[in-house]
């Protein structure tokens, strides 16, 4: 798999800083024009644009090349007569990041490099009947280690690894996740003694918000504002405004699975009545009906309503129509005009399309004059997978400093 998607989104050009950690600020301000420039960018051209001296830029440059950051990429006259100049941009070698993901179909994981370019994406069925939180995260972490050494094949060195889950989460413990039958689970320290004797750095996220962050990132500029909605083993919602994820005070906003679309409505397992799980989720669509054995929620749904088997195509109405109410309330108080659905949701689209945008059209306000987007993810179900793997690279991309000072020694030269 070679898809590429769009690193994340630089800051404006900022002029030198003249501070004790010099060096290391400048550092990163050559690299964010490299990362910016989204073509081979001249030595010369960094220095007009940074405001740095050529020597500055040439050691530099040297230190990013040497650390498999950067890669010289033949000539170019950038349009001007004259010699031509050796262009710098980012490398396809070197580190990369690891994400992991527990959806509501199976398990996945992801190994994305610098450039943005998905090098290697794995799947793997599951439905996790009888699995217990040590089995599932066992389980991923074989799945890391197979990508890792995939990767290390082509000259990529995973950093760190961000793991997706279907809940919130506190300091690397998923406080609740009902469908796993998980709540207090220490995700991060399990999988990292799983993942032993490998030395990686793990954090753990909310899947909602990773998928959003991994739709704004292959958005290539073009999106800046929408909510994402997966759907799955739980139903969340990633919120992004102006390039932002909103996460909330304590990091566990986009609970959009229990807003409340029927007051009197189905019992939910949260203790309320009426959430938007209870009409919308995988196992409210399947009903009495629940996958047979061996096969993925996802599948058996899709599957019947292809079939055109009536209880589900009713079911894929009723929750159309619970979603496109619950959606209503957060674009009205938001102001947001595009919604993603993803995860379960994106395979589900076709059914739940018509009844949620009825609902958005009759009861968002401003939705006669300025009409309201609705449409599937870019990336599927693999959103959130991809959306970890790019936040593990974050980090090096806006601290490029820190990957130098860690680096391997056979790193060291270019």
């Amino acid at each position: 798999m070679t898809a590429r998607v769009r690193p994340s989104r630089p800051r404006q050009s900022e002029e030198p800083v003249r501070q004790e950690n010099l060096r290391t600020l400048n550092l990163e301000l050559v690299f964010r024009h490299i990362l910016a420039a989204g073509r081979p960018i001249s030595r010369t051209e960094l220095a007009s644009v940074t405001g740095l001296t050529r020597p500055t830029i040439t050691r530099i440059a040297e230190e990013l090349l040497a650390g498999k950051l950067i890669t010289e990429a033949g000539l170019s006259h950038n349009g001007r007569a004259g010699r031509p100049r050796v262009g710098l941009t980012l490398s396809e070698k070197g580190p990369a990041g690891l994400g992991l993901d527990i959806r509501a179909d199976g398990l996945a994981a992801c190994v994305v490099d610098l450039t943005g370019t998905v090098r290697h994406l794995a799947f793997t069925p599951a439905t996790y009947s009888g699995w217990s939180a040590p089995d599932v995260l066992a389980q991923l972490a074989h799945m890391a280690r197979a990508a890792i050494d995939a990767t290390a094949a082509e000259d990529l060195t995973v950093l760190t690894a961000t793991l997706a889950v279907p809940g919130p989460v506190q300091a690397g413990i998923v406080q609740s996740a009902p469908e796993l039958g998980w709540r207090d689970v220490d995700a991060q320290a399990l999988l990292r003694d799983a993942i032993h004797p490998l030395d990686l750095p793990i954090t753990v996220d909310n899947e909602a918000n990773l998928a959003a962050l991994g739709e704004l990132y292959a958005s290539d500029n073009t999106l800046d504002s929408f909510v994402y909605v997966s759907g799955g083993l739980g139903i969340g919602a990633g919120i992004v405004l102006d390039g932002q994820l909103m996460r909330g005070a304590r990091g566990w906003s986009g609970e959009l699975g229990h807003v409340t679309v029927y007051p009197d409505g189905n019992a939910c397992p949260c203790g309320s009545r009426g959430c938007l799980q209870t009409y919308a989720s995988l196992s409210a669509i399947l009903g009495d009906e629940p996958a047979p054995a061996g096969t993925t929620p996802d599948a058996a749904a899709t599957g019947r309503a292809e079939a055109g088997h009536p209880a589900t195509i009713a079911a894929l109405d009723a929750a159309g129509t619970a979603l496109g109410i619950a959606l209503a309330d957060m674009l009205n108080i938001l102001d947001i005009d595009t919604v993603l659905l993803g995860g379960s949701f994106s395979l589900l689209a076709s059914w739940l399309t018509a009844n949620a945008r009825a609902e958005i059209d009759r009861r968002v306000l401003t939705a006669a004059w300025a009409p309201i987007t609705l449409r599937p993810a870019l990336l599927g179900p693999d959103a959130a997978v991809i959306g970890a793997a790019l936040t593990s690279i974050d980090q090096i991309r806006r601290h490029p400093a820190t990957w130098l000072a860690r680096r391997p020694d056979h790193m060291t030269s270019a």
